[in-house]
């Protein structure tokens, strides 16, 4: 079971981007312990997942839930890292994800010009709470709490703890669910007009760049901190453009 790189652990193994990031670490030799959900019914279908080259000898698959942290233990132990890509909101009879992450990029970039951003940037807990619904900042202001818990507990007891920070995620996927990312950068190309006021002006990262960076940060002995994943920040008017002439 293990791989050539040692084994890690990727939570929250059904997502867009952790999906990608399980198949690009398969790839780099690494064996990969990944949790999802409990499905006591096996109705599931992770073919996606199992069906990918070095899976049979390199994956396994372990059910967890972020409501009971004791449930992580046989998915991390012995592992050389684990990369949490997973969130604690339950959307059960909730707004989905994507309508969430889609209300927060109209509140945050709501096409206007915007300086340049680093690490040192932190979204706005209290302006979210005061923009949104507490169905849609309960997500966003979740990552973020997170992120300072898991970088606070990291310096206090010892941790080596990196944090990747992502833009739009957009490209291909292995995961049975359309992301809504994916599907908001195609917009244009489906007639979603609804859409098309989250494309005024806004920053984007490839999923495999995504994937690459963390496996770069992994490897990397002397990462620490916050890093930023993004590309250029690209309008409505030059996506139209850029789609026009293929």
């Amino acid at each position: 079971m293990e791989g050539d790189k040692g084994t890690v652990c990727v939570t929250g193994g059904t997502g867009f981007v952790a999906s990608w990031l399980i198949k690009s670490l398969l790839q780099e030799g690494y064996a990969v312990r990944t949790t999802v959900r409990a499905d006591p019914e096996n109705k599931r279908d992770l073919s996606f997942h199992t069906s990918l080259p070095g899976a049979a000898e390199k994956l396994k698959i372990l059910s967890a839930d972020l409501s009971d942290p004791n449930s992580f233990d046989a998915a991390i132990e012995g592992c050389k890292a684990v990369l949490y890509v997973a969130t604690p909101v339950d959307f059960q009879n909730k707004e989905s994800e994507e309508a969430i992450t889609e209300s927060a990029s109209t509140v945050v970039f709501n096409g206007q010009e915007m300086d340049m951003m680093d690490e040192s940037f932190w979204t706005d807990v209290d302006f979210l709470r005061q923009k949104l619904s507490p169905e849609a900042h309960s997500y966003i202001i979740s990552k973020t709490l997170t992120e300072r818990a898991v970088l606070e507990f990291g310096a206090q007891h010892g941790l080596d703890v990196v944090t990747v920070i992502p833009s739009f995620v957009v490209g291909p996927f292995i995961c049975p669910k359309f992301p809504g990312s994916v599907r908001t950068l195609l917009a244009l190309v489906l007639g979603n007009q609804s859409e098309y006021s989250f494309l005024l002006n806004f920053s984007m990262a490839h999923v495999d760049d995504v994937a690459r960076a963390q496996i770069f940060l992994l490897e990397y002995p002397d990462a620490k901190g916050r890093y930023n994943c993004s590309s250029d920040t690209i309008s409505l008017e030059k996506l139209s453009e850029f789609l026009g002439g293929k």
